[in-house]
């Protein structure tokens, strides 16, 4: 029997497995190029110029194409305003958890302390709970601290502590942190201290040693957390929901509000570009990880 011989099964399952997942992705692109003003039928595809006529017997111009429905995004400006919010929260999140996250790992890592077993069961809390679960104990948290420190200091009118980005912000680095602190810790497990040692020798200080011998050694491990990190915070939905505040709407919760009036091919293009840039970022997670390997 040839152990290299592939079993027909196998291919079968490992076809209608990829099926399974991407079969609703690629329908979701498709309508993004759909000549139709709803997403109820498919027509066809938008011409490559001119205009098409839609179900509801209306003529539209198509000055970009098919990409008629992605001109028509990007003069949507609450899709502009949505887009600066997610990149805002997920880039200054991603800095500051990727930070904690390191120091936390070395810590962890390296140092032995009472509670150290306690801190290392903890980092699994908010990733195995609910992320209901997560939002509402956020929101209850941030709910009753702004309302004690409005009636401590007399906070009013527009100085008032209220939901908005620095909430968002806040809550997205409570659950970034853990995934950040375990993929550097994944990292720091064959990490040769005889390295560091040698640079001392050599007088290196410790802040030295971290700088130019520490960092640049864990440095894959560092950035795969911190892509992972960015990926979670752009496509969060549960934990924003409760606690955004006026203005502060992300993309995912713009998506939502589209959907809970009228679905249209602006919806699927826009998912098709977020699709893209998550794409993206988890082939930059990927190739690091390679990397690394």
């Amino acid at each position: 029997m040839n152990p290299h011989r592939r079993s027909p099964f196998v291919m079968v399952a490992t076809i209608l497995v990829y099926i399974f997942l991407y079969a609703p992705i690629l329908v979701l692109v498709l309508y993004a190029f759909n000549a139709s003003r709803t997403n109820i039928l498919f027509e066809g595809f938008i011409p490559s110029f001119g205009s098409f006529r839609t179900l509801d017997g209306n003529v539209v111009q198509s000055p970009c194409g098919p990409f008629h429905w992605f001109c028509e995004l990007s003069k949507n400006g609450d899709v502009t305003s949505a887009a600066r919010n997610t990149l805002t929260i997920a880039f200054t999140a991603t800095i500051i958890s990727t930070v904690i996250g390191t120091m936390a790992a070395l810590a962890l890592q390296r140092y032995n302390f009472r509670l150290k077993g306690f801190a290392q069961l903890s980092l699994y809390i908010p990733i195995v709970i609910p992320e209901i679960v997560m939002g509402i104990g956020i929101l209850t948290l941030f709910s009753q601290l702004f309302g004690y420190l409005n009636n401590v200091f007399g906070f009013a009118g527009g100085s008032k502590l209220t939901m908005g980005l620095g909430t968002v912000i806040v809550s997205h680095i409570a659950f970034m942190v853990p995934f950040v602190t375990l993929v550097v810790q994944a990292r720091l497990q064959g990490f040769d201290k005889s390295f560091e040692e040698a640079a001392m020798d050599l007088g290196a200080n410790e802040w030295t040693t971290f700088r130019r011998i520490t960092f640049p050694m864990i440095l894959p491990g560092v950035l795969s957390g911190a892509l992972l990190a960015f990926t979670l915070s752009l496509d969060d939905f549960v934990i924003t929901f409760f606690t955004t505040g006026p203005g502060s709407a992300t993309l995912p919760i713009y998506v939502y509000g589209l959907l809970r009036r009228i679905i249209t091919p602006q919806v699927n293009a826009l998912s098709t570009v977020w699709i893209a840039i998550v794409l993206i970022a988890v082939l930059l997670i990927q190739r690091i990880q390679n990397r690394e390997a």
